[in-house]
């Protein structure tokens, strides 16, 4: 990894602001989208087992976070997933699983590791024995380092209410594959 970037635990609801601001350059997002997404991350750092990592300068910015927790087939996430895998024959992957929520880097910081260390070290912390995530459904940076990773398309075309575009919810069983 280039930078100096730390990579550590951080405080998801203190630096909630941050964070948004770096998912907005990341994904393109507008003012009322991180409005609604802030009090969504407020709601999830409550929920039990729920932590997240981020990378920062050595200056203090935040240039990249990943948080998760363990999956509840009762969370919101898990209530819109479940038919499409459940028509894949592939739902089992919704019980004692370690769900990513989010992980963005900052573009600028894009392609140096930063994301696959963030995601490698928070999934290797996990108790359960495989992690859930969803991504947009293209053929993506993203898609491609969670394949990497040893993450398989479980279900595609997942409409999630709202959304522009569909993803895909894609498993792999924990640890993460290394390089």
């Amino acid at each position: 990894m280039t930078d100096d970037v730390a990579i550590g635990p951080l405080d998801l609801a203190a630096h909630v602001d941050e964070a948004l601001a770096v998912q907005a350059l990341a994904f393109g997002l507008g003012d009322d989208e991180i409005a609604v997404r802030r009090q969504i991350v407020l709601r999830h750092v409550t929920y039990p087992g729920a932590r997240a990592l981020g990378a920062t300068t050595p200056e203090g910015r935040l240039v990249g976070f990943v948080y998760g927790m363990p999956n509840d087939r009762a969370h919101w996430w898990s209530s819109v997933v479940e038919p499409y895998l459940r028509a894949q024959g592939t739902d089992f992957w919704l019980d004692d699983s370690f769900v990513i929520t989010e992980l963005h880097v900052h573009p600028r910081h894009q392609y140096r590791g930063i994301g696959r260390t963030l995601i490698t070290t928070l999934t290797d912390a996990a108790a359960q024995p495989r992690s859930i995530l969803s991504a947009i459904d293209t053929d993506s940076p993203a898609r491609g380092l969670y394949r990497s990773l040893g993450y398989t398309d479980l279900a595609r075309n997942v409409v999630f209410p709202s959304a522009p575009r569909p993803y895909a919810v894609m498993g792999a069983p924990l640890p993460l594959r290394r390089r």
